[in-house]
């Protein structure tokens, strides 16, 4: 290296080691979680983090969060619909039923709830009680969510055109005839 090259490095360092780091930290603050009970407003509310887990797909954490929330808000409607719809991405489709019902018990006018109660009974092949459930949804929301109107839209005409397979009343005999060959025989 040269004399010319020593003395830049030199200078960038000096300049490297004028620039401010952000000062001390405070007398106890710590790089780690806080330890105990967090209350105030340091707390953030368990709805919150439940819906943000929601939002990344983490549906188990995302109910943990929302029965944290219930701890300290109560059974609400908020909070049952929450667990409801948690149990239903997770597949749990009676205990998101029965959440959904008793969050419906709590405030009759709350959309999200009767929404997520019509998926669940279409998952559950009560298509008709998810129309009716549907339409209150809609009725309530005013026609204003396009997933609400889509679903309704879904079990209206599920409804309309239900699939019907003849009950199989035969009963089929299968008859060799050679080597290879076999017929099929119907008793009528």
């Amino acid at each position: 290296m040269t004399a010319r090259n020593i003395g830049s490095l030199a200078l960038i360092g000096l300049m490297a080691a004028c620039q401010s780091t952000g000062g001390l930290p405070a007398k106890d603050a710590s790089p780690f979680a806080p330890t105990g009970a967090v209350r105030g407003e340091d707390a953030v509310d368990g709805l919150i983090v439940g819906h943000r887990l929601m939002a990344v797909g983490e549906y188990e954490l995302a109910l943990k969060a929302y029965y944290r929330a219930a701890g300290v808000h109560g059974l609400n409607v908020d909070t049952l619909s929450a667990i409801g719809s948690a149990n239903l991405r997770l597949g749990r489709l009676g205990q998101a039923e029965r959440a959904l019902r008793r969050a419906i018990d709590e405030d009759e006018t709350f959309v999200p709830a009767w929404n997520n109660l019509g998926v669940v009974l279409m998952e559950t092949g009560q298509v008709s009680e998810a129309s009716r459930v549907f339409q209150t949804a809609f009725a309530l929301d005013s026609g204003r969510s396009d997933s609400i109107r889509e679903n309704l839209r879904l079990s209206l005409a599920i409804l309309e055109k239900p699939t019907y397979d003849a009950p199989d009343d035969s009963e089929f005999t299968l008859v060799r005839r050679g080597h290879g060959r076999y017929l099929l025989l119907t008793k009528n």
